[in-house]
């Protein structure tokens, strides 16, 4: 990568030495190790490197995104947002390390308003959709309600992190059209 960059500075650099591309080169690798570890050869490596490959700066940077994403969801029975009522928040939004693959997972916890919340399913539903169709790029998604909060806790964590589950609920059209309406951008 930093060849190519260097190579590209080369080129740009019409009369310039061969030192200043050096230079701009440093700048770079300093600006890149400030976010992840680098290399001997000035070049990012590890979890950070797979960020900075998906276009954020680090994990709090992914981490902003995915808040960003998921604040406007509204809740299915009230006229607030998942924000406003504390269900979602921002530490509850965790970026994990990388699988084997090397595909970024991002660890979501949610808190639902009562323990016995029976629509806890369908926010973690919301979550995940929206999560999904916000983001670009392929990344791993762990939903979970918060320690504690909620009576079928287990049972829930279960159902929002099964893909057939999920896409089988996706199907079902009056489902669908409720997720919809808590994730749809306000206009």
């Amino acid at each position: 990568m930093f060849s190519y960059i260097k190579r590209k500075l080369s080129e740009s650099d019409s009369g310039g030495s061969a030192n200043q591309t050096d230079a701009l080169l440093a700048r770079k690798t300093e600006q890149m190790s400030l976010a992840g570890s680098v290399d001997r050869m000035g070049i990012v490596i590890g979890e950070e490197a797979l960020l900075q490959e998906l276009g954020y700066k680090n994990a709090s940077d992914l981490q902003e995104t995915v808040y960003d994403a998921l604040r406007t969801i509204r809740d299915p029975e009230k006229p607030a947002t998942l924000e406003d009522l504390n269900v979602i928040y921002e530490d509850g939004i965790c970026v994990m390390p990388p699988t084997k693959s090397n595909v970024s997972v991002v660890r979501i916890e949610f808190n639902p308003t009562v323990p016995h919340c029976s629509l806890a399913t369908l926010i973690g539903l919301c979550i995940r959709i929206k999560v999904e169709r916000s983001l670009p790029h392929n990344i791993k998604l762990d939903i979970f309600i918060k320690k504690g909060m909620h009576n079928t806790e287990d049972e829930i964590n279960k159902q929002i992190n099964d893909k057939e589950r999920i896409a089988a609920a996706m199907e079902n059209p009056n489902l669908r059209e409720l997720v919809e309406n808590c994730i749809k951008d306000e206009e």
